[in-house]
């Protein structure tokens, strides 16, 4: 589906010239960077509006701890533009390996958190690993499809990356951490698309991914084989009928919906958003923190956080077009891809039309993890973009 943007004469200057700092930074995105800024300045925004009332007497309490995360993934944005994108070709195997140890040791020293294993307490902060892993998939991932560019229509080759990457699936999906393994899922169909296989071959993983979910959701519970925790199956469930259990298993979505509704257009404002200050609506600042928004600050503020995500993704797309070579094509388009679903499903699910998962909603959700893996992608992003073809960089 890519073509390596390799062409004769276009490296001119020779690595280490491209390398230069200062030749980076003129070769920067700075649409995807201001873009990717404002998103992070809009969340902070939103983050002060809806956690206002949560801890009595200290109303900045989240997000000064969002702002200190958000300093971190500055750091980390930096670091992964100035490393270049070819290292991480050439390590995918020591960074498949981090990613799996990551997800290992989330079993072996995180404490058991309303029944999921998913936090390392470090003392100052929470870290997710399952988050940072995400950048780590897609970066290893890619480099074995690359590595074997000539082979990837071979089934053979195919079913060896999917069985790469069904091994960190299973282990985020076991924390139990259904919409990350979700998002790992996704990405991985991203990276066999970008790397050029069949469509019958994505077609046919398609439809065994299907029969699959309809086995774990279905056919195995009525053989008497539960797969998944009952909450989880009864979110999943619960999409198709939501006034079957109004006062329990469906009261988020539906709170969530009525949240959404009464902020109208302009929205009501921190103090009179009763949903969200009373916490009517549960986890209103992570897994529901865009139906916050839209209580808080109506259609105009939702608005405002989509159309910042369309810039990313417009400019996320630009760098697959840009990229120097095939790997920097692949890691470009799962990274946007696994956005795009986060996105959708986190705000279609606060809407009542995709299944309650946990996906976090990118840049705005609380959680120093998703922030730091966050802009740790735009990074990536701009990384792949400062040492692409200079050749396709003449038009915005």
């Amino acid at each position: 589906m890519i073509e390596a943007a390799a062409r004769p004469g276009i490296r001119a200057r020779g690595p280490r010239a491209e390398s230069h700092p200062l030749a980076l930074v003129r070769r920067l995105d700075w649409l995807l960077l201001a873009t990717a800024v404002a998103l992070v300045a809009y969340g902070l925004w939103v983050v002060a509006g809806i956690t206002r009332f949560d801890i009595p007497g200290e109303p900045d309490y989240y997000l000064v701890r969002q702002a200190i995360a958000a300093g971190i993934g500055l750091v980390a944005l930096i670091a992964a533009t100035l490393v270049p994108i070819d290292l991480a070709r050439r390590h995918w195997r020591a960074l498949y390996g981090t990613a799996l140890a990551l997800m290992f040791l989330v079993f072996l020293v995180a404490e058991t958190i309303r029944g999921s294993k998913r936090w390392i307490d470090l003392g100052f902060i929470q870290f997710q690993p399952s988050e940072l892993g995400k950048v780590l998939f897609v970066l290893a991932l890619a480099g074995f499809l690359v590595e074997r560019a000539g082979r990837v229509t071979r089934w053979r080759t195919l079913l060896y990356a999917v069985g790469l990457g069904a091994a960190p699936i299973l282990l985020v999906f076991l924390q139990p951490d259904l919409g990350t393994a979700l998002v790992y899922a996704a990405a991985l169909f991203s990276l066999l698309f970008f790397v050029g296989v069949r469509w019958r071959q994505l077609l046919t993983l398609i439809v065994v991914a299907v029969l699959v979910i309809l086995s774990v959701l279905w056919f195995l519970p009525a053989a008497g084989v539960e797969v998944l925790k009952p909450y989880q199956t009864d979110r999943l469930t619960g999409l198709v009928d939501r006034d079957r259990d109004p006062s329990g298993l469906t009261w988020n979505v539906n709170q969530s919906i009525t949240a959404v509704g009464a902020g109208g257009l302009t929205g009501r404002g921190p103090t009179e958003a009763s949903q969200t200050r009373r916490d009517f609506l549960p986890e209103h600042a992570t897994d529901f923190a865009f139906a916050s928004l839209a209580e808080q600050r109506g259609f105009v503020g939702s608005s405002i956080l989509l159309l910042l995500y369309l810039l990313v993704i417009w400019r996320g797309l630009r760098v697959i077009t840009v990229a120097g070579d095939l790997y920097g094509a692949v890691v470009a388009g799962g990274l946007v891809f696994a956005l795009v679903f986060q996105v959708f499903v986190n705000v279609g699910m606060t809407m009542g039309v995709a299944p309650v998962t946990g996906i976090p909603l990118p840049f705005v959700t609380v959680g120093g993890s998703s922030m730091v893996a966050n802009l740790l992608m735009i990074g990536v992003l701009q990384g792949i973009h400062v040492r692409g073809a200079p050749a396709r960089r003449s038009f915005p």
